[in-house]
């Protein structure tokens, strides 16, 4: 699904010299390597600030900390997503409340979503998901509308582009109160081992995020808010500081990639490729078919046995999943993402695809459904 090792020796020196003055320096956190790549980050994604964070859950925890909520208030996510959108409101002994998704994009609905606000809630966390933006005009108008917050999880979306219909242009992530992401090491932009950071463009609220992940500290052994400990560590900072410059070209490579999946897919009735939202970019974290009258486990069982990998992403709704299970929701009430959990099937996206292992898997693919 992800070729990291071939990667690596494309970018080697740049890597194992960052590495090696990190070990060189002793600075193995807080270091200067952080700061560096903090502040390159800041100018690629337009973000006031970059507060770099131990991964991407952290980011989303600390992020919805930073905006003082309550117990019992509730934050809208989307229940076609990976846990950890919902697994931080929980922790916090918020309320998530799960909406529906779109069929084309799989991202949230800003129909759903304004259906979903009652006077408790407080907060909306869209996921950019498989490396998309989400409807951010219509969510920002409905947050707009309800006085509430947005928190974008961006962790699979680093370097896509959202264009407003007045022609501005933001990054995902930049959007919102708060963004976050995640530098996991098959992200489009990812380290050898955890990581994550949040953006933000208001000064009061960054300051606050730095002091929740250093424990609530900003003066050395006085602990003015409740933190937690959650830092990008210098070796990891410095991975992806040799990274960034080449975002741009990872970002055109899975591009590449996709485009040649949508032309070997097109017009076959068994597969809908990934529907895009014209507004916004697609970096491809994933690419994700949409299976239709055709056997997924018969599919998938034909793709192993010819050495292709494949994943589903994601098997169970956020509303079905046991730890989630919740006397408002039941089966049948999020009937798209529902239709999403049972058809979807992702193939391997990464920069280093070439015409030969593109040409096997769309093959074996067509070959799976008939």
């Amino acid at each position: 699904m992800v070729d990291l090792q071939t990667q690596y020796a494309e970018i080697k020196d740049a890597v194992d010299k960052g590495i090696a003055d990190v070990i060189e320096s002793a600075a193995f956190v807080k270091g200067p390597a952080v700061e560096t790549f903090a502040r390159h980050l800041e100018e690629y994604t337009g973000a006031r600030h970059v507060i770099p964070v131990g991964n991407g859950t952290d980011a989303l925890q600390i992020a919805l900390m930073a905006l003082g909520l309550k117990p019992g208030d509730e934050v809208i996510t989307p229940t076609f997503t990976f846990i950890a959108t919902a697994e931080v409101v929980a922790l916090l002994g918020l309320t998530p409340v799960v909406v529906d998704v779109d069929w084309e994009t799989m991202n949230m609905s800003p129909e759903a979503v304004r259906r979903a606000v009652t006077p408790k809630t407080k907060a909306i966390v869209p996921v950019h998901l498989f490396g998309q933006c989400a409807d951010m005009e219509s969510i920002t108008a409905i947050a707009k509308e309800h006085n509430l917050f947005i928190v974008e999880d961006a962790c699979q979306a680093i370097g896509a582009e959202y264009t407003f219909s007045d022609g501005r242009k933001m990054q995902a992530g930049t959007m919102g109160e708060i963004g976050c992401t995640s530098f996991f090491p098959s992200k489009n932009l990812g380290c050898y081992g955890d990581g994550g950071a949040l953006f933000t463009n208001d000064d009061e609220l960054a300051a606050k995020i730095r002091a929740i992940a250093n424990h609530g500290m900003v003066v050395r052994y006085h602990h003015d808010i409740v933190g937690v400990n959650s830092r990008l560590d210098s070796i990891q900072a410095a991975v992806l500081e040799a990274k960034l410059p080449h975002l741009d070209e990872y970002i055109r490579a899975r591009q590449a990639a996709a485009a040649y999946y949508d032309r070997a897919f097109a017009g076959n009735k068994h597969l809908a490729v990934p529907g895009r939202d014209r507004k916004s970019t697609h970096v491809f974290h994933q690419y994700t078919l949409r299976l239709q009258d055709t056997d997924r486990a018969k599919v998938q069982t034909y793709l192993a046995e010819k050495g292709v990998p494949s994943m589903i992403y994601y098997p169970v709704p956020l509303h079905l999943q046991k730890a989630y299970q919740d006397p408002r929701y039941k089966a049948g009430d999020f009937p798209v993402a529902e239709k999403l959990s049972a058809s979807v099937l992702s193939l391997p996206m990464h920069t280093c695809l070439d015409a030969e292992q593109l040409e096997l898997i769309t093959r074996s693919v067509k070959e799976a459904v008939g």
